[in-house]
């Protein structure tokens, strides 16, 4: 019986292999899924029948093996894209396609992506499900939301270890007990990041994804005053939510299903505490922590390979 480490690794070889091989190698690795008794092996050959459908790239977000690091910073807005960008080293278009656009680069040495998800659960699992089709292991959301908590202003930053799934699309994946957590290894890099950039305004917390921005968040609507939704910030408020926005637990149950890491930090543009709104407040520090928190990645995942560790630990460190 393989232990779920171990399971998540010959995944991630096999996923690999098939991808890096091409055509004539992948009923071998079909095989290879077979003896591990591994159910992902239908998924896998949908996948590559998909792939080849459309040219080697991916139906909507129109990348290609090779296209996309394997770490991958994913704001909603697609000009976002090229603001995060402009802090690496070097950057490159790939490709822009409906509210999908990427650019890939070098930031302080690190293979780095950046791809657009668009507004909303949906669109960020069409951005899950493609980006890691062509080989993405590590997604960091860098988005904007809304405080719902008194002490958080806008321009803070908050990076989530959780997500309340009100998201509905999550649910077509898992039943609703599934939790929604970030990787912790991604969400010590965050942290990590912003204390080593001197970004003192973060909060880390519990973040709830709605489906909807307007009733789904309590904001003022034209009709029906009284809504399943009325008392849910209330709700959240009593249970330490920090705050409200589209895309997060949607991102967390996909890459635990799917074996990946994921990641989120966002900037308050919003407090529904005090309806205050200062729109791209806090962007450019959301925007430094997760690029720098891919080189920590980058460090901590080389420390791992050389240490022959599957888990990061805070010892680890200490090794040369």
């Amino acid at each position: 019986m393989l232990k779920s480490c171990d399971l998540a690794y010959h995944v991630h070889a096999i996923h690999w292999f098939w991808w890096s091989n091409g055509a004539e190698f992948y009923v071998g690795a079909l095989k290879i899924a077979s003896l591990l008794n591994l159910d992902f092996a239908i998924i896998a050959l949908v996948r590559y029948l998909h792939a080849k459908s459309f040219g080697g790239k991916q139906y909507h977000i129109a990348c290609g093996q090779g296209d996309l690091a394997e770490y991958l910073l994913v704001p909603g807005d697609p000009d976002r894209v090229p603001r995060i960008a402009s802090f690496w080293d070097s950057a490159k278009e790939v490709s822009s396609n409906r509210e999908f656009r990427s650019f890939t680069g070098t930031y302080k040495g690190v293979a780095v992506s950046a791809l657009s998800s668009g507004i909303g659960p949906a669109c960020m699992s069409i951005a899950v499900n493609e980006a890691s089709n062509i080989g993405v292991r590590t997604f960091i959301r860098v988005g904007s939301t809304g405080a719902i908590q008194r002490g958080i202003t806008c321009g803070d930053v908050i990076i989530s270890s959780a997500a309340v799934r009100l998201d509905c699309t999550s649910n077509s994946y898992i039943m609703p007990e599934y939790p929604a957590v970030a990787n912790y290894e991604v969400l010590l890099a965050l942290i990590e990041a912003a204390e080593s950039l001197n970004i003192q305004n973060y909060h880390v917390g519990v973040t709830a994804t709605t489906a909807d921005f307007y009733a789904g968040q309590n904001r003022p609507i034209k009709s029906h005053s009284t809504l399943e939704t009325t008392n849910l910030l209330p709700t959240l408020q009593k249970a330490g939510v920090l705050n409200v926005e589209m895309e997060t637990a949607t991102l967390y149950t996909l890459a635990s299903l799917y074996g990946l890491r994921a990641g989120a930090v966002c900037a308050v543009y919003n407090t529904l505490v005090t309806n205050e709104i200062k729109r791209g407040a806090g962007e450019e520090n959301a925007i430094k922590i997760a690029n720098e928190s891919t080189k920590i990645l980058s460090e901590w995942d080389a420390k791992k390979r050389k240490s022959k560790k599957s888990c990061f630990f805070p010892s680890l460190l200490q090794s040369r």
